[in-house]
C-alpha cells in the first residue's frame, strides 16, 4: 500500500443475532478488496474477523470491533462485556467449546473459533477477566 493515513472501521456486534452474524466480516472483506489488498491476506483477515465476530454473538453478549488498516498491518480489536474466558488454554484447543446445544444445532459452536483466529493471525492476544469481558487483538501483517 502507498503511504497514507490509517483507516479505522468500527462494527457493533449484537448478542445472539445469528441472522446478522458475519455482516461485519463481510463488510470488512468488501472494503479490503476495494483497497486492493492481496487475496491471500484478505482471506486470512476475513477468517480472523468472522471467527471473532461469531464468538461475540455466541458467547459474549455482543460487543464492538475496531479494525485499523495501515501500511504494515490490519489490526482487529474485538472487545466485549461478556462472561470472560475462564480457561484460555482450554479455549484454544480445537474442538473445545462452551456453546449451548441450541447454538450447535444452528451449525455454530464447534470449538474452532479461537484456534482458527490464531492460525490465520500473525499475532493474537487475549485479555480476559471472568465476569467482566474479553478483548482479543489480532494482527495480520501486510
Amino acid at each position: 500500500m502507498a503511504e497514507k493515513d490509517s483507516i479505522v472501521l468500527t462494527f457493533d456486534v449484537d448478542s445472539d443475532d445469528f441472522t446478522r452474524a458475519g455482516e461485519a466480516s463481510s463488510r470488512l472483506k468488501r472494503t479490503l478488496k476495494q483497497m486492493g489488498l492481496p487475496p491471500d491476506i484478505i482471506r486470512r483477515i476475513s477468517i480472523v474477523m468472522y471467527e471473532g465476530e461469531i464468538n461475540m454473538v455466541i458467547h459474549a453478549h455482543g460487543g464492538k470491533i475496531t479494525v485499523t488498516v495501515d501500511d504494515d498491518a490490519v489490526t482487529m480489536v474485538l472487545a466485549d462485556v461478556g462472561p470472560g474466558i475462564p480457561d484460555v488454554e482450554k479455549a484454544m484447543q480445537a474442538g473445545w467449546s462452551t456453546a449451548s446445544e441450541a447454538v450447535r444445532q444452528q451449525g455454530f459452536g464447534a470449538g474452532m473459533g479461537l484456534p482458527n483466529m490464531k492460525k490465520n493471525a500473525d499475532t493474537l492476544e487475549i485479555d480476559t477477566v471472568v465476569g467482566v469481558g474479553t478483548t482479543v487483538t489480532a494482527v495480520v501483517r501486510l
